[in-house]
């Protein structure tokens, strides 16, 4: 099988594209990402691939024919999904309209690259923005480049991650073959009747459970335990000496005495009412499931004022490398800047697991 060549759109940290990256059958060639400490993580953990930190409306065909003398039709995949905030539009006019710009980008680069396949993903809610219409847009969008569009919304737990995840895929192909999407290998036990060749969600202990408990304001560079499970040994195979990222912000003395009060999974309804905070949301100030995947984690998963991130074990939200282990990124992949910027790098990424299987996908798509 000949080497597929790979562009990166909207790369973040290189959640989407690890798959790629770590199969010799492709080749990632550019990368574009406008946040610098996502773009220098990227490049952290990428060193062969050429980032391009800039706007992507100041991306494209051109840079690549400067510095690597691509042509159209060179480039057999882009990968990518643009921040869902690019679509507040409806109708043909998705294109454009200047709230839809980066959307408009990434049709653009198809434009002029004509890849093979394309695949785009997405925040499961598109399906619903502005009743189903901006969906049905976007896909015709797609086929009037000439593509066979299809899509579904894949759950990361449903293969192998630790993290109820649900993110909309959309593949595009020029091929003739039909792109079937990866098949499930977990599945929730509890109320699946059909499960019997699934294996059960990996949970949040089976992922976490070897990084030592430390308190708020804490940090840790040991870990706590020899590798528990198959999951624990491939997050630490060519982990650094030295724990990375495992620290925890300073919280207030009345918000640790909440987190205390928290039971497995609890919220402030269980803690007495003195100490229930006076505002925030249902999922706020709640504590996680130590035998469940975790729910969907974001940005703000050192936030206990944020959706549901209070570690299981310990009073105190969830670390960077605990997130960084929920999101199936190795041990010793970097992240760059301030605690803050980690993990929004983490937050917003795609499961490496879920990269993996779509890459899978793709690849017999391409052999087919």
């Amino acid at each position: 099988m000949r080497t597929i060549k790979v562009l990166d759109l909207f790369a973040g940290v290189g959640g989407l594209s690890y798959g790629f990256a770590h199969d010799d059958n492709f080749h990632i060639i550019a990368a574009n990402e406008i946040l610098p400490d996502m773009a220098k993580a990227y490049s952290l953990n990428h060193p062969s691939v050429k980032v391009y930190n800039c706007d992507i409306k100041d991306f494209g065909l051109l840079n690549l024919q400067t510095d690597f003398k691509i042509q159209k039709n060179d480039i057999d995949l882009i990968i990518g999904g643009p921040p869902c905030q690019a679509f507040s539009t409806v109708g043909k006019r998705l294109i454009d309209d200047p709230r839809g710009k980066l959307f408009q980008d990434y049709y653009r680069i198809l434009k002029e690259l004509n890849p093979k396949i394309f695949l785009f993903e997405n925040v499961k809610g598109l399906l619903s923005m502005q009743k189903g219409e901006l969906l049905k847009t976007i896909l015709s969008l797609f086929e009037s480049l000439g593509y066979k569009v299809k899509y579904q919304v894949l759950n990361a737990a449903d293969y192998g991650v630790p993290q109820v995840r649900e993110r909309l895929i959309i593949i595009g192909t020029k091929l003739k073959s039909e792109f079937q999407y990866p098949k499930k290998t977990h599945s929730n036990q509890e109320n699946n009747l059909f499960s019997e060749n699934l294996k059960p969600y990996l949970t949040l202990s089976e992922a976490i459970s070897d990084l030592p408990f430390i308190k708020s304001d804490a940090v840790s560079f040991e870990y706590s335990s020899q590798e528990k499970n198959e999951f624990q040994k491939l997050m630490r195979v060519n982990a650094p000496k030295k724990l990375m990222d495992h620290n925890s912000p300073k919280n207030n003395d009345r918000l640790i005495r909440l987190m205390e009060c928290l039971p497995d999974g609890g919220s402030p309804e269980d803690v007495p009412e003195e100490l229930r905070p006076t505002s925030g949301f249902k999922n706020t100030y709640c504590r996680l499931w130590w035998e469940r995947p975790s729910p969907t984690i974001t940005r703000n998963l050192s936030t206990p004022s944020s959706s549901r991130c209070i570690h299981p074990k310990v009073a105190r939200p969830l670390t960077t490398r605990e997130g960084a282990r929920i999101q199936c990124f190795p041990d010793d992949y970097i992240f760059y800047g301030s605690r803050s910027s980690k993990n929004l790098q983490i937050g917003n990424a795609v499961p490496t697991f879920l990269s993996i299987a779509l890459k899978n996908s793709i690849k017999i798509h391409f052999q087919n």
